[in-house]
């Protein structure tokens, strides 16, 4: 319970004037009053009781709950050196929407030593909405699961599935086999805090823990669900990545029976401090799209960097490339979409749309402050899923009816200094620059640009906000979308309303950017089939399916761009770079002494050894049967197409020929992630080559498009061509 007494501080610095708790605005300027309830790592009330106050800001609402009644000072943070003990915190942030992050710390004296006792914020609470007083934990995933749909259960397990390798590499995966710790609030699995592993967990462990929840299983999921706790117990489900496809091909079948509806409005605005809009968004701003009619459903926002020197092109650009390629991408049934080739070919479809810009960059000679660029963010939403997509500052926020959150991780400064574990969020966005971008389209080569590509499960009623900074600084979004936006999923007001409202709060409230939004309002009724679903463990060839811990984000020098953003070039290092030297040196040393081995059994060894054995540099046939296929594409070899498509943004007529030049292995193990360069030959109806630059495409791309591969005794325009130039 609150204490009536205390006083809630006005977070505006030229204000912060004193509130009662009950008050949701500042009685004094109106500005809203953030109720951050934090989480105490440990036992509060060795140091309080309720209703006191520590620290001159921290209320104490129960031994592991306190109220921030300061919300508008900076909260204390650890010491540098002390950094190891949350490192795990601080470097799983692009996991926040499951797991805490920390706030800050409370110090206190305990005899003649000094202790800090670890805040946590946004932890898995809610309050009664009629008093706003009585806070309560949200149930434990154990206790809510009776009470889950089927697919919701199984949407819970696929979301666990996702944060064991995260956890794992971090040293906390124990903390998915704890009850206490597990939490739910709707369709989202949250954590109270992280759990240090004392002894590595296992997949065994995690189908133990899952065995638990097989009584109060939904009979449609209940024989699939003992099976693959079972699979995992004796060890036929080795890696999360397995784990997560058996888990995907489950929520297809349940996912099938849905019949979601889509609605998209988008509206963007120059502002009342802007002399032109830099922003753009498809569908065209004040377009009302819905699906159905509409086969596809899309949202687009991007925010141009460069000012009047090509902001706008920019972004005005990427809308265009993008929203051709995922229409290309979208044509494909439902049931023959690979989530983790959706995710690919999303990044691929980024990537397309900042060579083009770059290229254009470079084509006019911009350089520095001069060049073009744009933010991104994207939402896909495809039968019981939605696909975000993202690059820079633009934001994706996800609102249910149990909260608002935050979806997108920015690529600044400040969540870049989080991820390599060198500073506390709150304490790193007050450093100089720390808004700066670390990436943006169009800046460099497609090479040096990490896109973010996730997914989510959908099982009820949902609305995505897509956003340009215009709305998302100074934390408008969390500010405003109770009053605002969740009353589009109460049916209380439609979606041109509400983005009516929030551009004019971005304006009055803000006002110092243009502002882009785009509102896609997803609706479902899910009825429990009469089916019983089977698991089927299909092995996959890489780790494509887990969007497990991105790839980190390397320090680099700040270099200005434009007036309105700056972002940071970020160069890609080797992964021998990365290794510590103590592991660098051990590794040269066996490498050395393996090579010496070879060559003395080289030297010593008879031929008749060396014959019977086969040599470790022959090529293996790739198939038994010498076919040729996309699954052993190999130099020299010609495919075609049966009609028209379009590769590494270029358009083929049907019946065109291209010889592969090089097929190069992409950054994953995933054979489909290979890199095929090929070149034109001609089309079956053209008598001449056609004069054309290579194309380079993923493997994955050509397995989409209805490609074959010509065998060996077929002939084609490329025989009349010369030989392969080298590469």
């Amino acid at each position: 319970m609150e204490n009536d007494a205390a006083t809630l501080y006005c977070p505006n610095e030229l204000c912060q004037a004193a509130n009662p708790l009950t008050h949701k605005f500042c009685q004094r300027c109106s500005t809203p009053l953030p109720k951050r309830y934090l989480w105490v790592v440990g036992d509060v009330l060795n140091v309080g009781s309720p209703g006191e106050i520590l620290a001159d800001r921290y209320l104490v609402l129960n031994k592991s709950v306190v109220l921030d009644t300061k919300p508008g000072l900076l909260p204390h943070g650890l010491e540098t050196d002390n950094l190891e003990t949350i490192r795990a915190y601080l470097r799983l942030i692009p996991y926040r929407l499951h797991i805490p992050q920390v706030y800050g710390v409370l110090s206190f004296k305990d005899g003649r030593s000094r202790k800090e006792i670890l805040l946590l914020e946004k932890p898995p609470l809610f309050t009664e909405p009629t008093t706003d007083s009585q806070l309560r934990l949200c149930p434990q995933l154990t206790t809510a699961w009776r009470n889950a749909t089927s697919i919701r259960q199984l949407n819970w397990l696929w979301q666990l599935a996702h944060l064991w390798q995260p956890l794992a590499s971090e040293g906390v995966a124990s903390s998915l086999l704890e009850a206490h710790l597990l939490r739910v609030e709707g369709p989202l699995v949250r954590l109270l805090e992280l759990r240090v592993d004392t002894a590595t967990p296992t997949l065994s462990d995690l189908g133990e823990f899952w065995q638990q929840l097989l009584p109060d299983t939904k009979p449609v999921i209940a024989e699939f669900v003992n099976q693959v706790s079972n699979y995992l117990i004796y060890g036929e489900i080795n890696s999360a990545e397995v784990l997560i496809s058996v888990l995907d091909q489950g929520l297809a079948e349940l996912g099938e029976l849905q019949s979601p509806k889509i609605k998209i409005i988008t509206k963007t605005d120059t502002g009342p401090k802007r002399q032109r809009n830099e922003d753009a968004c498809y569908p065209p701003s004040g377009t009302m799209l819905s699906k159905p009619p509409q086969a596809t459903a899309l949202a687009i926002v991007c925010d141009g960097i460069g000012g009047h020197e090509g902001g706008n092109v920019a972004s005005n650009l990427a809308i265009d490339t993008i929203q051709q390629q995922v229409q290309q991408l979208t044509k494909v049934p439902y049931n023959h979409i690979d989530p983790s080739l959706l995710l690919a070919d999303l990044e691929q479809a980024v990537a397309v749309a900042n060579d083009k810009i770059s290229q254009r960059n470079d084509s006019e000679n911009r350089q520095g402050r001069k060049r073009m660029g744009t933010t991104l963010v994207m939402a896909l939403p495809v039968a019981h899923e939605m696909y975000i997509t993202h690059v820079g500052d633009s934001r994706a926020y996800w609102i249910t009816r149990d909260g608002c959150y935050q979806v997108t991780l920015d690529d600044d400064v400040a969540s870049r200094e989080v991820r390599l574990g060198y500073a506390i969020y709150r304490e790193a966005v007050q450093q100089s620059g720390s808004g700066s971008l670390v990436q943006a389209l169009g800046m460099s080569s497609s090479t040096a640009l990490h896109p973010t590509a996730q997914r989510f499960i959908l099982d009820e009623d949902a609305v995505f906000l897509l956003t340009s900074d215009g709305l998302s600084d100074f934390d408008r979004v969390e500010e405003y979308w109770e009053t605002e936006i969740l009353p589009i999923l109460t049916e209380e007001t439609d979606l041109v309303t509400v983005a009516d409202k929030l551009l004019e709060i971005a304006n009055t409230k803000n006002g110092h950017d243009n502002v882009t939004i785009a509102l896609v309002h997803y609706q479902v009724k899910y009825v429990e089939p009469e089916l019983t679903l089977k698991a089927v463990i299909v092995e996959r060839p890489s780790t494509t399916t887990a969007k497990v811990a991105p790839k980190p984000l390397q320090p680099t020098l700040l270099e200005d761009i434009s007036e309105q953003k700056t972002l940071i070039p970020k160069h890609k290092s080797t992964s021998l770079q990365q290794l510590p030297l103590h592991l660098i040196v051990p590794m040269i040393i066996a490498i050395a002494a393996g090579s010496l081995g070879l060559l003395v059994r080289g030297l010593f060894m008879s031929p008749p050894f060396l014959t019977t054995d086969p040599s470790p540099t022959v090529q293996p046939t790739p198939t038994a049967t010498n076919e040729r296929s996309l699954n052993n594409l190999a130099p020299g070899w010609v495919i075609t197409n049966s009609q028209a498509i379009t590769l590494d943004d270029q358009k083929l007529e049907g019946g065109s020929f291209l010889q592969v030049v090089e097929v190069e292995p992409g950054d994953t193990p995933n054979a489909q992630e290979s890199v095929i360069q090929l070149r034109l030959c001609s089309a079956e109806n053209t008598s001449s080559p056609q004069p054309n630059k290579p194309l380079r495409v993923k493997l994955a791309q050509l397995q989409r498009q209805g490609i074959s591969v010509l065998q060996a005794n077929e002939t084609s325009s490329c025989n009349n061509l010369s030989q392969l130039p080298d590469s």
